[in-house]
Parts: structure tokens; sequence; C-alpha cells
């Protein structure tokens, strides 16, 4: 019998947060991004969960795009990383995927081959990572409808850096920039808005918005927690108890020996580790829960195995199940614990974990 460590997926909580970001973005219509993998959910169970409200989705690369289609949905695509290789044009072509396309290579690809999908500009106003210069963009623009391209394209994009800061004057100067720059060609779309941005008051989120982390409760707002935004939790962690004994005073537990007891104690081990994407750097005091009622982490977190304090439940048993994060532990406390942020949490539960839908 398998050990009953697993992550459930509250699809309710899902389709709830996406219209939420639907309710934020005003005007502008919502694409679901659920790259790498639905964020850790699972891309085919969360796209479908989304298919009868979100009317484009938004992935990284096409062979999360093809997931979607192996999935049954018909909606458009769009890559946020582009294409990779010429061939990829006509993939999309026929399969509806609109990439971003960040580069003169690209625009080549697109002129070499005869195959001009649907497709999105991205104007780098400061991120740094993609995209065409605001000044190159006239040029761009010119080359497309040299090579028969303008036809195809959708409108613009780009990102921001800093929108989780809520201190940070760069995203008004990264929406200034892109205004400027797209405003020759006021007949294209536009879309800047990731999640933060949906929380940003004043925000212009243009045609599109782009909402991600917020779909899966996880916050995209430094020092603020999902619940604290609104958002409901959709993933919940939680593994059995398989051993409980008492630590004597004194005694230390697990590698390092990095927690001595200063008193009798009653703990517990945990059948999780970061073998299965629970972070190694989560360490004494980070919470976990079990049955609504607090408890804390002690000592170094194992490949496969953590242990918990539980002196605030002494009537817990072996095969009780323990929360790691969902909705008593919110996954930003105990990123925040082990000094990283929730998409890596999310996104890093790995396949030995199996995901249990509702």
């Amino acid at each position: 019998m398998p050990r009953n460590t697993t992550a459930r997926i509250d699809l309710d909580a899902l389709r709830n947060n996406y219209r939420k970001a639907c309710a934020r973005a005003g005007s502008a219509k919502a694409m679901a991004v659920v790259k790498a993998d639905g964020y850790g959910h699972g891309i085919a169970q969360v796209a479908s969960a989304l298919a009868d409200v979100a009317p484009k989705y938004a992935v990284a690369c096409i062979e999360e795009a093809f997931a979607i289609r192996a999935a049954g949905l018909a909606q458009p695509v769009v890559l946020l990383q582009g294409v990779h290789a010429v061939g990829d044009l006509a993939e999309c072509v026929h399969n509806q995927f609109e990439p971003v396309l960040h580069g003169e290579h690209q625009l080549e690809w697109m002129e070499q081959g005869s195959a001009i999908p649907e497709f999105w500009l991205k104007v780098n106003t400061g991120m740094n990572r993609l995209g065409f210069w605001p000044d190159d963009l006239p040029a761009v623009m010119a080359k497309l409808e040299k090579i028969g391209a303008f036809g195809g394209l959708q409108g613009f994009v780009s990102h921001f850096a800093c929108a989780d800061d809520e201190s940070s004057a760069m995203t008004a100067a990264q929406t200034a920039t892109f205004e400027k720059a797209t405003a020759p060609w006021p007949s294209f779309m536009r879309s800047v808005g990731n999640s933060a941005a949906h929380f940003t008051a004043g925000q212009p989120l243009f045609d599109w918005s782009r909402p991600g982390i917020m779909l899966y409760g996880g916050s995209p707002i430094i020092g603020k927690a999902g619940p604290e935004l609104g958002l409901e939790p959709v993933m919940t962690l939680e593994a059995p108890l398989i051993t409980t004994r008492v630590v004597k005073a004194g005694d230390s537990v697990g590698y390092g020996a990095g927690w001595v007891a200063q008193h009798d104690t009653r703990m517990g081990m945990v059948a999780v580790g970061y073998g299965d994407g629970y972070p190694r750097h989560a360490g004494t005091d980070t919470p976990a829960a079990i049955g609504g009622r607090r408890i804390r982490l002690i000592g170094r977190v194992s490949m496969d195995m953590l242990a918990v304090d539980l002196s605030n439940t002494p009537e817990a048993r072996e095969g009780d199940l323990v929360e790691l994060w969902g909705r008593t532990v919110g996954v930003d406390e105990v990123a925040s614990c082990a000094g990283t942020i929730s998409y890596e949490l999310l996104t890093g539960i790995t396949r030995r974990v199996p995901r249990i839908c509702r």
C-alpha cells in the first residue's frame, strides 16, 4: 500500500481565483497562465478546469501547449517564450498557438518559411530578459510588413520586473515606456499585466492580463499572503505521521543534531521530505498543522522525512495527516520560512507525490 503523501488540488478554488483575476482586470480579458505544469498542479487538470471560463491560455514553451491540446482543449495558447526553431512556426499555425516573438532571429525564421501564425511582439521595457528595444519597433514593424507578416500580428506584450514591490516606481516607468513605444500602432492589442499588476492601484492592464500565481492562491505581492488578497489556496500538501516518540531533554533529532530538546518533548516523523519537493531549507519553527491545529517543524528536513513537535497536539497518532501547506498553513508562509517564494514550492513538488483533484 502506498504512503498517503498527496497534493490535493481544489479546482473550485482555482476557478474562484480566476474569476477574481477577471474582476480585477476590469475591461481586459484574462489569459490563464498554466506554464510549469500548471504551477505544479497538473497542466491538463488545471487547463480543463478553466476551459469554460478562460478564453485563452499562456504557457512558456511549445511542449506545454501540446499538453493542452492532448487534453482535448481548443482555446488559443500563447507561447510566452516564443519558438525555438523555424519548424515550430508551422506547428503554431496548425495548432492555433500564438508565439511571442522577441528577437531578430525569429523574424528571420518567419521570413524563411511560408508559415505565419498569429503572434505577439515582446517589447523590452526594462526587464532586460527578452524583447525588442522600444526604439527598434519601427524597423521591426516595417520588416513585418515587408515579409507579409503584418496580418498575423495580434499585438504587443511586456513584462514587469518589480510589480510585486508596492514601493517601487519601476512599474509605472515601464508602463510609460510601453505606452510610448506602442502608441504609433493603436489598432493592435496590448498586454502587460502579471498577477501582481492586478493588485496595483491605477495600473492599466490594457487588452489582456496574464494572471499566474494568483490563480493558484499564492501571493504575487511582497509582504502579503494569498488569503490577505482574497485568494484561495488550491494545493494542500499533506503526509502521514509514521511514528511518534518522546525525546528526553538534551536529546537531538535528525541530521547534524541541529535541534536539541530543552525538555522532554513528544515528536513525530512525517513521510515527506525534499525528495518530494518540500523545501530542505525550511527549518525549526516552520509551521505545519494537524486537524486544523498548528504545529512546528524541528531539526533538518531529510530527503524522505521531517520531524514535528507534537506538544500542541497530544492526541496525534500514527496515520494522522499533517498539512504541510494548505488552508491552515499558507504556502506563502512556508516559503518565507524557507527563504524562497510560493512559486518555487508549488512548481517543485515532484512526481513522487500524486495530485488528487476534486
